[in-house]
């Protein structure tokens, strides 16, 4: 604009009208918009919304547009995640071509070896080294690993939404966890046990043999402590049982931070219920269901709901530890290797297992006691038998998520429910405006 020859009225107006119009078509190139027949209209896109609400930039968008796939493992979505365009202006100094490729030698993952000075294959290579938590090159890394970082969980969370988008439910899920690798600096691979302080892998012996003790004993926790749900059953909230495992090859003031973050753990108890209408019922009702089937061929572990209808789980989340939480910045994730602050939270994510097909997925803040979600779902058109799975999926931690089997028996459709049901949304909508 400063740059004009010609600052006429005219000129100025060509000038802003073919930078209007060529962001307009980049923004569409980029599914973020779309511009109508009449060349006057345009209509936003889900893919623009999400670039939005996450503050990226649109060759970002549609960069995931184009290489996320319904099954994608952790693995290559860190390849997604390294070429997002947030990363295009990570520094790569003079020489670090050749620090990059030395450090690729000792990471577990291969990139291309012709692109050891793209911004983007440094980005691959920091990620990795903070999950395996290797030696860094230089000083220079270790700020480039944080401002890499800091990026990451907001491209993350962008990622999910548009596989939720999509309805994949094995990438949704992939995504979830890397961004449990992310702020734990591990990979998912790894025992969750390599989360505490100051733990490697030559001192996980000390659980499995505190877990013999345990069984012997016949108390308390009984079988092998492999991660840290079983960690935490082990301990039952005391700082000797903790102490008994580690005093081996641990100092005190190394237990000492290796318990705050074991104490600091969620444990969180989930209860389920379906909310929604059914034929000969006047009135909205809600249905506990069963958190544990043992016996699929009792009728009743199968929740019968009407075909093609809208129904809300309710999910009841209960921290069974929140006594331990007495302070707001306990709402704190406990992440060493993470460069800043990380508020804990969960992602409730619904799918039909059988298809691959993701449902729902639902934001969950910090559970300080209680917390009560409601996730809208349909019901299938076809009826008969079939298991939807929910998920809780930490944001923050590895190897505490959980997963819940719903068995229902879809019947046939109701047009009293689906109209009942329909009014009552109708009506919920009016009342939230």
């Amino acid at each position: 604009y400063y740059s004009l020859d010609d600052t006429s009225h005219e000129t100025i107006n060509k000038y802003l009208s073919n930078l209007v119009g060529r962001s307009l078509r980049d923004l569409e190139c980029s599914y973020c918009m779309e511009i109508q027949q009449d060349d006057h209209t345009i209509e936003p896109l889900t893919y623009g919304r999400i670039a939005s609400y996450y503050y990226l930039k649109h060759q970002t968008i549609r960069m995931f547009k184009e290489r996320l796939k319904p099954e994608l493992p952790v693995q290559e979505l860190l390849a997604v995640l390294s070429e997002a365009e947030e990363y295009a202006e990570l520094p790569v100094r003079h020489n670090e071509d050749q620090l990059n490729s030395e450090l690729a030698q000792r990471l577990p993952l291969p990139v291309n070896p012709h692109s050891y000075d793209s911004a983007h294959t440094k980005t691959h290579l920091l990620m990795q080294a903070h999950f395996s938590r290797a030696q860094l090159p230089c000083s220079d890394y270790g700020t480039d690993t944080k401002t890499a970082l800091d990026n990451a969980i907001r491209i993350c969370q962008a990622m999910l939404d548009v596989v939720a988008n999509e309805g994949w439910l094995v990438s949704a899920l992939s995504v979830c966890n890397l961004v449990q690798m992310i702020v734990q600096a591990r990979w998912l691979h790894d025992s969750s046990l390599l989360t505490l302080p100051h733990i490697e892998k030559q001192d996980l012996y000390v659980f499995r043999r505190w877990s013999g003790r345990a069984a012997r004993g016949g108390r308390g926790f009984q079988g092998p402590i492999e991660g840290l749900p079983e960690l935490i059953a082990a301990c039952d909230g005391k700082e000797d049982n903790f102490t008994s495992m580690v005093k081996e090859v641990l100092q005190p003031n190394q237990i000492s931070q290796a318990w705050l973050y074991v104490s600091h753990l969620p444990v969180v108890e989930v209860s389920l219920s379906v909310k929604g209408w059914w034929e000969g019922c006047e009135e909205q009702t809600e249905r506990t269901l069963p958190s544990n089937v043992t016996n699929i061929r009792d009728e009743s572990s199968w929740q019968p709901l009407h075909a093609d209808q809208e129904y809300v789980l309710q999910v009841s989340l209960r921290r069974l530890n929140a006594g331990q939480q007495r302070r707001k910045q306990d709402s704190r994730a406990q992440a060493p290797r993470f460069p800043k602050p990380k508020d804990e939270g969960w992602f409730l994510v619904l799918g039909e297992v059988e298809k691959k097909e993701l449902l729902a997925v639902k934001r969950v803040g910090f559970i300080r006691n209680r917390s009560s979600v409601s996730v809208a779902f349909y019901t299938p058109e076809k009826t008969g038998r079939c298991i939807y799975t929910l998920y809780l999926m930490s944001d923050s931690y590895l190897g505490l998520d959980q997963q819940y089997d719903l068995h229902l028996n879809i019947i046939p459709a109701s047009i009293a429910a689906q109209v009942n049901s329909e009014i009552s949304e109708s009506t919920g909508r009016t009342g939230r405006q």
